[in-house]
């Protein structure tokens, strides 16, 4: 082993353990040796902002203040821009797309790429591996629900789940900050 070698180690040794005590929870090695809000900041994210370092990013993205970019995430802006807005989660495993290539590829690269630009509102909350497609708009105070396909625009205050997503309920958000979420099936 080289001294850099044992110098890489022991800085990962000593992160990982520093990340045990103070938040409970382990990582892998990207994750302990880099800062998320550094990276949002070198972005040109807004102010609090943070995104995992295996998150990707490409093209044209703008992402608002306090806005939370989970691990293993896609933002694709390549297509005529995404924009993002503050307070919002974006989980792990999201992918959000500008542009699709299904005319390029059934042409034999004839076709060119499709793109729209692709909007996400203040305050939203995407779940886990949910999808938007290109030219999407999902209005504020909008909860995607995991594994959901968003093909279409979802209003704002609006609860949408399932593939293709579907207006399952409405968010309300108090003036005091307090959220209820009603569901149109109350079983759910």
């Amino acid at each position: 082993m080289t001294d850099w070698d044992r110098e890489c180690f022991e800085s990962y040794r000593r992160h990982r353990e520093e990340t045990r005590v103070k938040w409970h929870r382990d990582l892998p090695f990207d994750e302990l040796m880099f800062d998320r809000w550094e990276r949002a900041r070198s972005l040109g994210f807004g102010e609090g902002a943070s995104i995992y370092h295996t998150s990707y990013v490409y093209g044209d993205v703008t992402v608002g203040e306090r806005t939370w970019i989970g691990p293993y995430t896609v933002l694709d802006g390549s297509g005529g821009g995404l924009r993002i807005g503050a307070y919002c989660s974006i989980s792990a495993g999201v992918q959000i797309y500008t542009h699709h290539t299904v005319r390029w590829a059934l042409s034999r690269g004839t076709a060119a790429y499709d793109t729209a630009p692709t909007i996400i509102g203040d305050c939203c909350y995407l779940g886990p591996y949910a999808v938007v497609s290109k030219g999407v708009t999902i209005g504020s105070h909008a909860v995607v629900g995991a594994h959901a396909l968003v093909n279409r625009d979802v209003a704002p205050h609006s609860i949408v789940f399932g593939i293709p997503a579907r207006v399952v309920g409405l968010v309300e958000v108090g003036n005091a900050g307090d959220v209820r979420l009603v569901y149109s099936d109350p079983g759910q």
